[in-house]
């Protein structure tokens, strides 16, 4: 337990809430913690290099759902919250909370570039009695070897000059249940006084706090969580798969299963995974696997499968039209819903992206509806569509076929099922609506003719 200064003096101003609070990365995890640790009293200075995103926090008009508006914009008349893209801000913080992105490259391995380059910010700055923690998800080691060893080469030794931690983000954008205040935070910190003085920080703000022995745990908990995800969807994906080969409807056989009061958690399958975790954080588990000569099949197997199925569901697309004598070349069809899960606007590794891309490669007119979305742009964020597609009676029946794939609670099935030629569903969100015209993926098997 550290008895210096830079200890005793920080625990005391994070006790009675006088220590300034950084946030660096305002997105689906740095914004909602921001609001929460403002709300429990501390000033909180929130840090990104979009400057529109910035410009609009300060007209309390949030980017992403979940964070109230008029409550942002009273914090932010009141000096309470403030947006700042200039990190020399950092001077006048006494902690600091690195939440900024790690996606892949187009390679598929880990980008930490801006973990990196959020490094290269501190370093410049003294950093002497400050915290830091890192939320980014990344691989077991990451704290380590990208914040602690390069502020070592400054002469700063973690425990004493400053505090740091790794903190796991886990944020589920649009979950009614669980937000980031009820969602229990485990803390590793380099030393036990370094995960006091964090769990100092989230006191109040997060319901619950759960420390571990080391940053490394930490980093590993995380990973754990998704791949375990990944895992399972995979799993259900491939079994649906095979369902359909042996038509049996896979969706009836889950809610049976189902009703086993231990030993089986329902997973669902889909047109692929997506969002920034699911497809990602197994990746950098096996990647750093590999660096250690442990190559992990479980983890490979469920990240091919997951990929294969937007093809997958393209290929379905082109059976069922064909079977109602319509060629995929030329259908219009029509996609409901491109966010990576319901209720949300967030399409980061959506599949639907790539479903859009793989049904205009087959000369396929396709138009999309997200009523969280208003404009599409593809993998390489190139514009796509410029507005959603208005739902109506007339624009329904105009297209050969509607494909749904997010499943958001806004829609009206049964509406949607009265006025469209042909849907395809791969979610299982029409099962009450129970008309001629709709093919359920891995549901009653489809023959010709249907």
């Amino acid at each position: 337990m550290e008895e210096n200064g830079c200890f005793t003096q920080l625990k005391r101003k994070l006790a009675d809430r006088t220590a300034k609070v950084g946030v660096i990365g305002l997105g689906y995890a740095g914004l909602p913690l921001a609001m929460e640790l403002m709300k429990k009293g501390y000033t909180v200075t929130g840090i990104d290099i979009n400057r529109d995103k910035l410009e609009s926090y300060r007209h309390g008009k949030p980017t992403m759902p979940g964070v109230p508006s008029e409550e942002m914009l009273e914090a932010v008349k009141n000096g309470k919250l403030i947006f700042s893209e200039h990190f020399e801000i950092i001077n006048d913080l006494d902690s600091l909370i690195i939440c900024v992105p790690t996606p892949l490259t187009e390679s598929q391995e880990p980008d930490v570039s801006m973990i990196k380059e959020t490094v290269k910010h501190i370093r410049k700055h003294d950093f002497r009695g400050k915290l830091l923690i890192l939320e980014s998800t990344s691989y077991p080691g990451t704290t380590e070897e990208l914040i602690e060893q390069k502020l070592a080469e400054d002469g700063l030794s973690a425990g004493k000059d400053y505090f740091l931690c790794f903190s796991p983000e886990r944020i589920d954008p649009a979950n009614s249940r669980y937000n980031t205040k009820n969602t229990p935070k485990i803390i590793g910190g380099i030393t036990d006084g370094c995960t006091e003085l964090a769990m100092c920080l989230y006191k109040d703000a997060i319901d619950t706090l759960v420390p571990v022995s080391s940053p490394k745990i930490a980093e590993m908990a995380k990973l754990l969580e998704n791949t375990f995800r990944s895992i399972n969807i995979g799993f259900v994906n491939e079994m649906a798969l095979l369902a359909e080969k042996l038509e049996v409807d896979m969706w009836e056989a889950i809610e049976a299963a189902s009703t086993k009061p231990f030993g089986f958690m329902p997973f669902m399958p889909g047109p692929g995974t997506g969002g920034h975790c699911i497809p990602v954080d197994p990746v950098y588990l096996s990647w750093k696997g590999k660096s250690v000569n442990f190559h992990s099949r479980y983890i490979d197997l469920a990240q091919d499968i997951n990929r294969s199925m937007p093809a997958r569901i393209v290929n379905k697309t082109a059976d069922v039209l064909k079977n109602h004598a319509i060629d995929l070349n030329g259908a219009k069809i029509l996609l409901l819903g491109m966010a990576y899960k319901p209720d949300t606007n967030d399409y980061r590794e959506s599949p639907g992206l790539e479903i859009y891309e793989l049904l205009e490669k087959k000369g396929a007119a396709v138009s999309f509806n997200d009523p969280h979305i208003p404009q599409l742009r593809d993998l390489k964020g190139r514009l796509l569509v410029s507005v959603s597609e208005e739902l109506n009676s007339r624009i329904l029946s105009d297209f050969d076929c509607v494909l749904l794939l997010t499943n958001h609670s806004a829609y009206d099935y049964k509406w949607i099922a009265e006025h469209a030629k042909l849907i395809i569903d791969t979610r299982n969100a029409f099962k009450e609506a129970a008309a001629n015209n709709i093919i359920t993926v891995w549901g009653k098997p489809f023959h010709k003719g249907v």
